[in-house]
């Protein structure tokens, strides 16, 4: 087992329909009005930024993110990173039968912040649990985000 390596798998079940979700999530740049752990997105061009993450351990991830796949019709947002992490992420949207959207967040990366790898095997629950409370907190947000005014 490579201690770097990382898969996680998210879903969120939100009252809004599957478009007004994607039109939130395509904008990254808009990610740290509504959530939290995500820190800054700063654009490089028309189709990939610098991202900076923080939860509740004490440090910063900056990746850049480069766009991979922005398919509206499929509902699906992917992006490669690389920087403190290295890999891809990928948002799946669907139309739920009783209404709003099921949004599947998987992602895929090695970690590559030289900390972080010192501490792979006695750090790898607390950063499972910092991970999983950054996606809890990025789901509050998005909630409160797609509500009407």
């Amino acid at each position: 087992m490579d201690w770097n390596r990382y898969r996680f798998r998210s879903v969120w079940v939100l009252p809004a329909p599957p478009d007004a979700v994607y039109a939130a999530l395509e904008k990254a740049e808009e990610y740290p009005v509504w959530w939290p752990q995500v820190r800054s997105v700063t654009p490089l061009d028309d189709t990939s930024g610098v991202a900076v993450f923080r939860s509740l351990l004490p440090y910063e991830l900056t990746v850049v993110a480069r766009e991979r796949r922005r398919d509206p019709a499929a509902g699906i947002l992917e992006i490669e990173m690389s920087g403190d992490l290295d890999g891809w992420a990928r948002w799946t949207l669907r139309a739920r039968p009783v209404g709003g959207t099921r949004a599947v967040y998987e992602q895929e990366v090695e970690v590559r912040r030289p900390l972080m790898r010192r501490f792979a095997v006695p750090g790898r629950p607390v950063f499972l649990a910092n991970h999983a409370w950054m996606m809890r907190g990025g789901h509050r947000g998005l909630l409160a985000h797609l509500q009407p005014v």
